[in-house]
């Protein structure tokens, strides 16, 4: 039996928002195109215009590990979107523009074929637990069951920074769901 999807993630103005760190971001530009997977730091004022410094995961990761720091380039801020998961927000309700990036409504792990590294979402009995990665494809586990085996996404970091592989658990495919 399949647990009740996530919500789906909401593209929300980081203009709306005082404080930025750490924050995941999807960068762009209207009707043009847009980049995800990324992290925000606090806005800073040039000139009387505001940007985002605006990091690859990876190197959000590094410099939070490693405390040292990285190149962030700065991104207006109209062109920075903040990844939201609103209490109310449904697949029900899709919003298609090319003014700002797509919700993104989470998939079932079991209708996928590569969920390796990708973004996942486990339904535990009180919720949803997010930012885990997936550690392997769906395979059958010994039980026949459909599994996945996933981390959190700072060890999944963690494990591509100094090769130490991270403690995963066996997580049911039907109760993951891919963003």
């Amino acid at each position: 039996m399949m647990a009740d999807a996530p919500a789906p993630i909401v593209p929300t103005a980081a203009s709306l928002f005082p404080r930025l760190r750490g924050r995941r971001v999807i960068v762009g530009v209207p009707g043009v195109g847009f980049r995800g997977d990324l992290r925000a730091d606090d806005p800073v004022v040039q000139a009387s215009r505001t940007y985002v410094p605006v990091l690859s995961e990876h190197d959000y990761y590094r410099a939070e590990t490693e405390q040292v720091e990285v190149f962030a380039p700065l991104v207006p801020i109209d062109r920075v979107w903040v990844e939201m998961v609103p209490e109310t927000a449904t697949s029900a309700d899709p919003r298609l523009t090319l003014d700002a990036p797509p919700r993104r409504t989470p998939i079932p792990a079991s209708e996928l074929s590569q969920t390796t590294g990708r973004r996942v979402v486990q339904a535990v009995p009180d919720g949803q637990v997010r930012d885990l990665r997936g550690a392997t494809d769906v395979y059958q586990n010994a039980d026949g069951i459909a599994c996945v085996r996933v981390c959190g996404e700072p060890e999944w970091y963690r494990w591509a920074l100094g090769g130490v592989t991270p403690s995963m658990i066996e997580v049911r495919a039907d109760l993951l769901w891919v963003e």
